[in-house]
């Protein structure tokens, strides 16, 4: 590492899971970010301000008023810019020597084979079943570990998917064909986004330099109606 890197990550270095060759092993990784919304984004930030060397995000949708109580680096004056590219813009303000790559299109299952192929880890911060089903049965096919979000209301979980893991689909018994709810009809808080896209970001973290145990085979929930966490083992 630089003298300026050592200085940037000078108190992650300090953790004591992470150290020096933590943090060598975040600037040499590549992750990808499926989805800009209100998971995210605030995944995308938190990784770039980690040191991640490299980070893809993909979303292919526009920002929107409605948008901005729960996705806090969009700002009013973005409205109608596209997420990915405001949101590089974000996270090179944050850490200009982060690498960042957009790709302004709908991940479908031939270019998420194409696009995982590279990377270390997988995020999936999309919005629906179909989708989450997509992402991790192409990690599975092709041995990429990833970690799947989810939040409604007050409510979120995460897990994290790896090759002998339990998934997504086998847990809930979905099939690709399901419908779901999006945040204009379920609606979410700002905070249970924020704290839903913390935790991926920490699975993240964990996975890359090996500190800590990920959410394989179990599953995080939070409820901060009633301020609980339980982490669900399978």
């Amino acid at each position: 590492m630089t003298t300026e890197e050592k200085q940037r990550y000078s108190r992650q270095i300090s953790v004591e899971e992470i150290g020096e060759s933590g943090q060598t092993r975040l600037l040499c990784s590549k992750v990808i970010i499926v989805g800009c919304g209100a998971l995210g984004s605030m995944v995308a930030m938190q990784l770039a301000a980690a040191g991640i060397g490299k980070i893809l995000i993909a979303d292919f949708d526009t920002v929107d008023i409605s948008n901005l109580q729960r996705q806090f680096f969009f700002s009013t004056e973005d409205a109608g810019k596209m997420k990915a590219d405001t949101l590089s813009k974000r996270m090179m303000g944050i850490n200009p020597e982060c690498k960042i790559e957009i790709i302004q299109k709908l991940v479908d299952r031939n270019l998420a084979k194409e696009l995982f192929k590279d990377c270390d880890f997988i995020v999936d911060a999309t919005d629906n079943p179909a989708s989450k089903i997509m992402i991790e049965e192409v990690c599975r096919d092709i041995s990429k570990a990833c970690c799947i979000g989810g939040v409604s209301g007050f409510h979120g979980q995460v897990m994290t998917i790896k090759s002998a893991a339990l998934t997504f689909k086998e847990i809930f018994d979905l099939n690709n064909d399901i419908d779901f709810m999006p945040c204009s009809a379920a609606g979410v808080i700002g905070p249970a986004a924020a704290l839903c896209a913390s935790i991926q970001a920490s699975e993240v973290v964990k996975y890359l330099t090996g500190a800590g145990d990920t959410l394989e085979n179990s599953m995080l929930t939070f409820d901060l109606l009633t301020n609980t966490f339980r982490k669900i083992e399978f």
